[in-house]
C-alpha cells in the first residue's frame, strides 16, 4: 500500500517541492535561528542565493557539535510556548541532543513514519507490538503515532521483559512486531528455546526494525528466527531530522526510500565534503524542509551509504539509500587498517556454526594494535572438541582475514554467555586509551 501520492511523483514534480520548500526554509531559518544566520554571513550566503537546488551545496553543514555548543535549545526556530512535545536523543556520552515539535511537525512527522509503516506493508488490520524503549527516544512514539496513523492496532509494550513480550505476542495475536533487529533476534531465540515455532505458533508476519542497522545476513538470521513467512524491513531516521519517517524499506527490500518531499539527501565524502555522484558510498547529509521548531539545513549525519534513483518495482519514484555501510565515526582503524563493525558482522553470520551475537574488543598491547572478537557456539557440545574448537577458530580467522586484510584474536564461549540488548546493542569496546 502507497499511503502518499508523493511517493510516486515525477522526478520533476519532486525537484518542483523540494526547491519551493528549500527557499521557504532557508529564509525561515535566516530570520529565525541565529547561529546559522551567523554561519550564512560569515559564508556570504544571503537566502536569495538559494535560486536552484543545486545552489543548496553553498549552504554551511550542520554539525551534532552546534547542538552541544547550543544546547538544549539554541538551535529552535520558535518560541517555547508553541513547542507541543519535546524528545531528546539516546546518546550515552555528554549532553543528549534536544529536539521539539509544533503540532504542525508532530503531524508531518507521524505521516512520514505512516509511510514507513506501509512500505514495509503494514495495514489497518495488523496489531502491533511496539518493543522500543518508550521515553525521550523519538523511535517508540514515532512508530506508535505512525502506525495508528494508518489504522493498526498498537501494543505501547516498549522494551525488556522478555516473558511479558512473548505473552502478548501469543495471546494478543500479534502481526507486526517493532524493534531493534538485535532484540528481534534475541526474541526469536528464546521463543524457540521454549519450543515454540513462530512461523506455526505465532500470527507475526512482519517486523518493522530501527534504532541500529541491519546488515542483509542479519536478516537471514532473522528468517531463521522468525520463519521465512516473516517480511523484516528497516528504517532510517534519527532524533534530529525528526526520528524514525526519514526512509524506510519496501517490501522489495532494494533500499530505504527517502521521503523526498521533506528531505533533501546528499552524499559527501566525509574527508574533502566533496559532493558525490549517485551510487558512491559517502556519508548523508540531510536537508530538512518544513520543520518549524527545529529546522536542519545540510546535517551531517555521520551514517555510510549511497543514493539510487533507478526506478523501483514498488511503484513509488522517490530515491533511496542503501542499507547503512557504517558510521564514519564508527570506523575502527587497526594497524593502519580501516575495519567496520558491519564487516565483521557479515562474516560471522556467514557461519553456521555460531550464532548471531558477538563483541569486538580492542586493545594496545606492546604498542600494537589487537582486536578479539567473541562469538557465541549454537551447539556447546563443541567445546569439549579441541580439534572441532581450533579447526572452526582458524575457519573464523581466515574468513575475517580474507574480508579485513587484518589478523585477529578469536574467542569461543557457550551459548547464551554474552549479553542481550533490549535497545541498541553494543558490539564495540576500544581500550587502546587504556594501554600502551
Amino acid at each position: 500500500m502507497i499511503w502518499a501520492k508523493e511517493e510516486t511523483l515525477p522526478r520533476a514534480e519532486i525537484e518542483k517541492i523540494q526547491l519551493e520548500r528549500l527557499k521557504e526554509t532557508v529564509s525561515y531559518i535566516y530570520e529565525r535561528v541565529e547561529p546559522y544566520r551567523k554561519k550564512m554571513d560569515e559564508a556570504g550566503i544571503r537566502p536569495e542565493d538559494i535560486q536552484t537546488l543545486d545552489d543548496l551545496r553553498k549552504m554551511p553543514f550542520t554539525y551534532k557539535a552546534d547542538f552541544r555548543d547550543h544546547y538544549p535549545d539554541g538551535l529552535f526556530a520558535v518560541d517555547k510556548k508553541d513547542i507541543v512535545r519535546y524528545h531528546a536523543s539516546s546518546g550515552t556520552t555528554g549532553k543528549p541532543t534536544v529536539v521539539g515539535y509544533t503540532q504542525n511537525d508532530l503531524d508531518i512527522w507521524l505521516n512520514n513514519v505512516a509511510r514507513i509503516a506501509c512500505m514495509g506493508g503494514a495495514t489497518a488490520e495488523d496489531v502491533a507490538q511496539i518493543s522500543f524503549g518508550y521515553g525521550t527516544f523519538t523511535g517508540a512514539l514515532g512508530l506508535h503515532g505512525g502506525l495508528e496513523k494508518i489504522g493498526a492496532s498498537v501494543i505501547p509494550m516498549s522494551s525488556g521483559n522478555t516473558n511479558k513480550q512473548i505473552m502478548f505476542l501469543q495471546d494478543m495475536g500479534v502481526t507486526l512486531l517493532v524493534a531493534t533487529p538485535s532484540y528481534a533476534l534475541h526474541l526469536g531465540e528464546v521463543l524457540r528455546e521454549r519450543g515454540i515455532d513462530p512461523s506455526k505458533d505465532l500470527k507475526l508476519h512482519i517486523g518493522l526494525f530501527g534504532g541500529e542497522g541491519m546488515t542483509e545476513p542479519m536478516r537471514d538470521e532473522m528468517h531463521k528466527a522468525w520463519g521465512d513467512q516473516f517480511v523484516c524491513t528497516q528504517n532510517y531516521g534519527m532524533s534530529e531530522l525528526c526520528g524514525p519517517g526519514v526512509a524506510g524499506e519496501c517490501t522489495e527490500l532494494c533500499g530505504m526510500h527517502i521521503n523526498e518531499d521533506w528531505f533533501i539527501p546528499e552524499i559527501i565524502d566525509p574527508e574533502t565534503e566533496e559532493i558525490l555522484p549517485p551510487g558512491e558510498i559517502g556519508e548523508l547529509v540531510i536537508t530538512c524542509l518544513g520543520k518549524e521548531a527545529l529546522p536542519l539545513i545540510r546535517y551531517r549525519t555521520g551514517d555510510l551509504t549511497k543514493l539510487m534513483y533507478e526506478p523501483c518495482a514498488c511503484g513509488r519514484t522517490t530515491v533511496r539509500m542503501a542499507n547503512l555501510s557504517g558510521r564514519a565515526d564508527d570506523m575502527l582503524v587497526i594497524r593502519g587498517v580501516n575495519v567496520f563493525p558491519g564487516q565483521i558482522e557479515e562474516v560471522l553470520f556467514k557461519i553456521d556454526e555460531i550464532g548471531p551475537h558477538y563483541e569486538i574488543l580492542v586493545e594496545r598491547k606492546n604498542r600494537l594494535d589487537v582486536m578479539t572478537i567473541t562469538v557465541e557456539l549454537i551447539d556447546d557440545r563443541l567445546l569439549d572438541s579441541y580439534a572441532l574448537l581450533s579447526e572452526l577458530e582458524q575457519r573464523i580467522k581466515s574468513a575475517l582475514k580474507s574480508q579485513l586484510g587484518l589478523a585477529t584474536h578469536i574467542r569461543l564461549v557457550a551459548p547464551n554467555s554474552l549479553r542481550r540488548f533490549e535497545g541498541k546493542a553494543k558490539r564495540v569496546t576500544d581500550l587502546r586509551k587504556d594501554g600502551l
